[in-house]
């Protein structure tokens, strides 16, 4: 029997809270540093508490550690990971393979940043001692198969939020205009910005526009696809979103995934519980810029957003006419005073929040560049949003009691789902009672009570019915469900430490600047496993010029109908300009990918 795990992010404490609450069998988060978002930073004390909360579900905490380290880095790396471990984190997720070295109590996980992209890559990590592989996001599910006929580790795939347009861990856009490097958890997001298409004669052949910005990833209508491809661990992204996304997105994917689980018996949840959420959840409703399967079928065009990075949402009409008091839409809507909507005029995305509506006419703050035609946005649905924000969210556990009298004594027994048991036992005299059915009725009654606790009683079973006020069987409830949660945590188990094979080769006998190899740890673990060349990695650099700064699956070739291998009208080099810089386009049709020379 397989698990299959729902992977959440939490930028905090709450935010871990709220994913686990609606269903996620697994949490990652950042660390106070080296981890891959500089803004989602939190202490070990914060991590610990989120441990403790997580694991009375069975709820995994993966810590991500996943930026390149320098060498003078090195010991308060290990210094915070072992604090971590003792913490309680199930594992580490790192692209740096110094954490290979430090002898670290816990699992590792590779991170996407190692951009593992064929089944030599992961068959390596698999073999050197990782427990999982998190996958390049722009893979075809082919290649996922592909990957798991040729390996037996855990995989790990992001179906749902954000794509990095270049491969995880090789784009070096952003340290290529700035300090900023992705790599060390502070990329300024270059990718999402504005850029001219030009030919070598430096003639522009599309101007302004977000060449490189992909639209959001996802993939709920293919997780039984994935299950059947083999992988275990379904991950969203969003380290950096607030608390609605993260309890919608949660949500949404708990049950798509639980309606496949539903179906096979060859996989089970990865933990346990009940989510009971008082919204419906709906993707297109929170931060998103536009759905996308993006490569999961195969290259194919259609995944760009020229127009706009930014979060369009839902869209919820067109302009059939524009009157002095305001616009009046195609058909029938749910827009309130307080949505915030969104529309593309000459090109550019405009604003804009709704101030009243009349049937179909809506009322806008500003109407520059509405006009008749123009298809209308929602990026912020109010009511959906307080929905989201202020429903009561609960989790819970079913319990079965059993409830045994003596003369002097009362012993209260719970067992859980998973077989985990505690007793709590009074002292007391007890008396013979009365009225049999009413007694038990009661004793139910107040049994049942299992308030805030993550329990639910499910059934409770009296032996030897005998008389005893009712709040010593209140108390006795209390200490035996305090004690049944204290053994859950207890009996949380983690997985097994890493432990470096030096069999193991790398697939490759050089690396490139684009490998990240910053410290001498990590160049000691590559030439270990049989890497001969190893040149620095580029974050060391002072500069990117005539180096690739981004290899990528995405090909704008392909995008605007240019393809090489379809007979297209440009010829020539291109390049993308913004500014004062310069990145030439180098596309390898072989291998149907993209690369970006800083030019």
């Amino acid at each position: 029997m397989r698990n299959v795990e729902l992977l959440a992010p939490a930028k905090d404490y709450a935010t871990a809270v709220d994913a686990i609450d609606c269903g996620a069998d697994a949490v990652y988060i950042g660390a106070g540093k080296f981890g891959a978002r500089h803004a989602a930073t939190n202490t070990v004390e914060d991590i610990a508490r989120v441990v403790s909360y997580a694991h009375r579900y069975g709820v995994k905490v993966y810590v991500t550690l996943n930026t390149i380290l320098y060498d003078e880095e090195l010991d308060e790396a290990r210094q915070q990971a072992i604090k971590l471990a003792e913490a309680g984190a199930d594992a580490f997720i790192v692209q740096d393979m110094a954490y290979c070295r430090m002898g670290l109590p816990v699992p590792l996980h590779a991170s996407t940043q190692t951009s593992c992209t064929s089944p030599e890559k992961v068959e390596f990590f698999e073999r050197v001692g990782f427990e999982r592989v998190v996958l390049e996001r722009n893979l075809s599910l082919e290649d996922i198969r592909a990957i798991r006929r040729y390996t037996s580790v855990e995989l790990e795939t992001f179906v749902h939020g954000a794509i990095c347009v270049g491969y995880s861990g090789r784009c070096f856009l952003s340290r290529s205009t700035s300090e900023r490097s992705g790599n060390r958890g502070c990329c300024s997001q270059p990718c999402r910005l504005e850029y001219d298409l030009c030919n070598g004669q430096g003639e522009a052949i599309i101007r302004r526009k977000h060449l490189l910005s992909v639209r959001d990833l996802d993939l709920s209508a293919r997780l039984g696809e994935l299950i059947d491809a083999g992988v275990v661990s379904f991950k969203i992204e969003g380290r950096l979103k607030d608390r609605a996304y993260v309890r919608n997105i949660v949500t949404l994917y708990r049950r798509a995934l639980d309606r496949e689980i539903a179906g096979r018996s060859d996989v089970r949840r990865a933990s346990v519980g009940r989510s009971a959420v008082e919204f419906e959840p709906n993707a297109m409703r929170t931060f998103t810029r536009g759905a996308s399967e993006n490569f999961f079928d195969g290259k194919c065009r259609g995944v760009a957003s020229f127009d706009t990075p930014k979060a369009m949402g839902e869209r919820v009409g067109v302009v059939a006419r524009v009157e002095r008091r305001g616009v009046v839409l195609d058909g029938d809507h749910d827009l309130a005073t307080g949505d915030g909507v969104c529309f593309v005029a000459a090109g550019s995305l405009v604003g804009t929040n709704v101030v009243g509506v009349n049937g179909r006419e809506v009322q806008l703050n500003g109407y520059e560049g509405v006009a008749r035609g123009v298809e209308i946005y929602r990026n912020f649905n109010r009511r959906f949003t307080a929905a989201v924000e202020h429903s009561r969210v609960r989790r819970t556990i079913s319990a079965d009691f059993t409830l045994q009298f003596e003369a002097d004594r009362i012993t209260l027994s719970a067992v859980d789902d998973e077989g985990v048991e505690a007793t709590a036992i009074v002292e007391c005299v007890t008396e013979e009672v009365r009225d049999r059915a009413r007694g038990e009725e009661a004793l139910r009654r107040q049994l049942a009570r299992s308030g805030d606790t993550m329990f639910e009683v499910r059934s409770v079973a009296i032996e030897n019915l005998r008389f005893v006020p009712m709040s010593v069987v209140g108390a006795l409830r209390r200490e035996v469900l305090q004690r049944l949660e204290e053994r859950r945590v207890e009996a949380h188990g983690r997985s097994v430490p890493f432990v470096e094979c030096l069999d193991a080769r790398y697939p490759f006998e050089e690396l490139a600047p684009q490998d990240n190899v910053t410290n001498r740890l990590a160049e000691e673990f590559y030439r270990d496993h049989g890497v001969r060349h190893i040149e620095l990695g580029l974050d060391c650099r002072t500069s990117t010029t005539g180096e690739c700064v981004m290899q990528t699956s995405y090909c704008l070739r392909r995008e605007i109908g240019e393809c090489l291998k379809e007979k297209p009208r440009l010829k020539g080099d291109l390049f993308l300009v913004r500014g004062a810089k310069r990145y030439r386009l180098c596309f390898d049709c072989k291998a149907c990918q993209m690369r970006l020379i800083d030019d």
